[in-house]
């Protein structure tokens, strides 16, 4: 075998790695997008923990292929790059959508998302861009949780104090 089809066997070994760690992608156009913006867009995802990187489509479609995962073919045309969540789902598509919006920029546009094995579409993740993270969630639950208590305590209370009142003294 060539050296050349040694390297790209090791890359798509290597891009399966990252579709099977990542708990979210979202795939990007990136067409037009100025030095300071990728720059910046970089450091964001660094900063959020996602793995962000330009990768050959044919070598992605080899990979997908591997993972028995289809319907994104349609996508893997053009410039392509890839955020993938290691650390949580929500961030990528959080990152890109911020992007955006913040910069209001035709330079990126999100072309499709995998989550779970399941393919979505731009407004899925939008949509899920949308979502609070989950500590935010976990602190919601909490406080939630905790109401619900301090009320049944309080209810407790009312009622063993409304009980003192009550009962005559001797």
């Amino acid at each position: 075998m060539s050296k050349n089809l040694e390297i790209k066997k090791q890359v798509v070994s290597d891009i399966v790695k990252k579709f099977q760690d990542a708990q979210s992608v979202v795939i990007v156009k990136y067409s037009g997008l100025t030095v300071e913006d990728a720059t910046a867009l970089r450091a964001q995802f660094r900063a959020n923990g996602v793995d962000y990187c330009v990768l050959k489509n044919t070598l992605v479609r080899r990979a997908l292929a591997e993972l028995n995962i289809e319907g994104l073919d349609d996508v893997l045309n053009g410039p392509s790059a890839f955020a993938f969540g290691m650390n949580d789902a929500v961030s990528p598509a959080k990152v890109v959508n911020d992007f955006i919006t913040k910069t209001k920029t035709d330079a990126i546009k999100i072309k499709a998302g995998l989550m779970d094995g399941q393919i979505l579409s731009e407004a899925q993740i939008k949509e899920l861009a949308t979502m609070p993270s989950r500590e935010v969630l976990l602190a919601r639950l909490v406080g939630s949780l905790q109401s619900s208590i301090a009320g049944f305590v309080r209810v407790l209370d009312a009622i063993a104090k409304k009980d003192t009142e009550a009962a005559p003294e001797a």
